[in-house]
């Protein structure tokens, strides 16, 4: 009973992460980059030079656009997947609609926050906003639809990441900003936009998905590498190892845990081992079971 509730609560503080990743990420476009007619990749990116060419609403151009791509993605990508993204989409349309109405005066026209000539410090504030907001989206499990389904997509049948996908499409959305509008600002702008929102977004995710190498040396191997994988969902390597100066055996552990359970490796050790030696090191990029699936 105990598990089931737990398990609502994650499913339901997932909805409400979303929601503020959702919030933030809309305040980013609203406040910032929509009134200055800065612009940058993704679909949301495409659906802004919609609007600035036509006045079509950006929110009712995401919704109509992610339906249709939720619904092919629903077979091959699952329910829980779509569901969380097609919430991610209401919410992000509802806050984009709520935004613009919030940032616009009187004559209609998007207030510019920053004042006139501000664009630079618009461009830098609209992208950090939009990376903290998909950033935050993407650790409770969710996606801001558009692109993110595409290339979720695509990499599902071809050994393709999802950012390369996504950074080709990028490319190519903000390279059409030169011959619609002939305007080398947009299109400059547009990349720098991308180049600091892409950052945040792998700052915000890989400071969560750290991991930690031990090399742990003791003589109560069997106790510590029994606990580390009853207690943890990892594995440890053990080599035989002779120590130089008192030429006496010694048993070296090699362990790589995430970055949440260093603190419960540490005690751990400490309470079988006082007298272990440990060396701990931050390492990235880290496959196989239990971490990433392999992809080139």
């Amino acid at each position: 009973m105990a598990s089931k509730k737990s398990h609502i609560w994650e499913f339901v503080k997932d909805f409400l992460i979303i929601n503020l990743g959702m919030a933030i990420y809309s305040l980013g476009w609203a406040a910032f980059l929509l009134p200055y007619h800065i612009t940058t990749g993704g679909m949301v990116g495409m659906f802004a030079i919609l609007y600035y060419v036509t006045g079509f609403p950006m929110s009712v151009a995401v919704l109509l656009a992610n339906i249709l791509l939720l619904a092919i993605a629903v077979k091959p990508l699952g329910w829980q997947f779509v569901i969380k993204s097609a919430y991610a989409v209401a919410a992000l349309s509802l806050f984009l609609t709520v935004g613009q109405n919030i940032m616009t005066d009187e004559a209609g026209n998007l207030v510019q926050l920053m004042g006139e000539g501000q664009d630079s410090m618009a461009c830098v504030l609209g992208a950090i906003l939009n990376g903290v907001g998909v950033g935050t989206v993407l650790l409770a499990g969710g996606s801001t639809g558009g692109w993110d389904i595409v290339a979720t997509l695509v990499n599902k049948h071809r050994n393709i990441t999802l950012g390369r996908v996504m950074l080709y499409l990028d490319l190519l959305v903000i390279a059409s900003c030169w011959p619609i509008f002939h305007d080398w600002r947009m299109v400059v702008f547009g990349y720098v936009t991308l180049a600091i929102y892409t950052y945040v977004v792998d700052l915000l995710i890989n400071s969560t998905r750290q991991d930690i190498q031990f090399v742990i040396f003791t003589h109560c191997h069997n106790e510590i590498s029994e606990r580390i994988i009853h207690e943890t969902s990892h594995s440890v390597t053990l080599l035989n190892g002779e120590g130089y100066y008192s030429h006496q055996d010694i048993k070296v552990l090699i362990t790589i845990v995430h970055k949440r359970e260093r603190v419960k490796i540490l005690r751990m050790i400490h309470e079988v081992d006082p007298a272990a030696f440990v060396s701990q090191s931050r390492v990235e990029g880290v496959y196989g079971n239990g971490f990433n699936p392999i992809r080139t």
